[in-house]
């Protein structure tokens, strides 16, 4: 099988260049073999399910709900759309984007596929790393965009996000950083719905016509992973 283009949506999980959900582990790499001393290299790597480019599994927001040994592997092979909406996060780094966007992209890009990894693109990947990334205010509350509720409603309602599906950012969850209720997050993690959070490169994606592929550990009881991610035409 060839494609034409094969692109990676994950950030190199990395101890230097890293943004910490506030309360969350930092990750750690350690050097245990060398090639001069074992004959082979080998770094240990400790980091929490959720760090870094990642995905989260049903059981993260929802008792009941599927854990990361209990997905099936076409819950990690999904049609993919990206919803652009840089230039409303550049402006108001509380935007959520509404029903009307996703109407809006239906008006131009044809109609949004079923059970689809609906991709959203704020440009907040070129912050990881940074202060910028988490963007706390003075409480320590985090500013950064994502889906309103209604939206998520609405693709539900409509089958994108059908018995599975996703919802993806390049920021640090689908719901705007402001909702401490993770409203958002509990209405997605339902059946087997993935969020795939933390994701770069999604201004190099097309609107549409793309296939998302998962990677990452299937834990026993696992709320998520660490993730290798590619949208591939």
């Amino acid at each position: 099988m060839t494609f034409s283009s094969v692109r990676i949506l994950s950030h190199p999980l990395s101890v230097h260049r890293v943004s910490v959900f506030p309360g969350d582990p930092r990750p750690s790499v350690e050097t245990v073999c060398t090639l001069d001393e074992h004959g082979f290299y080998l770094q240990a790597v400790e980091v929490g399910e959720h760090t870094g480019t990642h995905w989260g599994a049903p059981a993260h927001f929802n008792a009941g709900e599927a854990a990361a040994d209990e997905l099936d592997g076409a819950d990690f092979i999904l049609p993919g759309v990206r919803i652009d909406i840089a230039h409303d996060a550049a402006r108001d780094p509380d935007y959520a984007v509404t029903v009307r966007d996703l109407r809006d992209w239906q008006d131009r890009h044809g109609p949004l596929p079923a059970q689809a990894a609906v991709l959203l693109h704020t440009g907040w990947d070129k912050y990881w790393g940074t202060d910028d990334f988490v963007n706390a205010d003075d409480h320590g509350t985090p500013h950064h965009p994502g889906f309103s509720p209604e939206s998520v409603r609405w693709l539900l309602d409509h089958g994108v996000l059908g018995r599975r599906g996703a919802l993806g950012t390049d920021a640090f969850s689908p719901d705007v950083g402001l909702d401490e209720t993770f409203a958002v997050s509990k209405m997605l993690y339902r059946e087997h719905r993935l969020s795939l959070e933390i994701l770069a490169n999604l201004g190099e994606l097309p609107a549409r016509d793309f296939t998302v592929v998962v990677g990452g550990f299937i834990t026993e009881n696992g709320s998520g992973s660490p993730a290798s991610i590619y949208a591939i035409t």
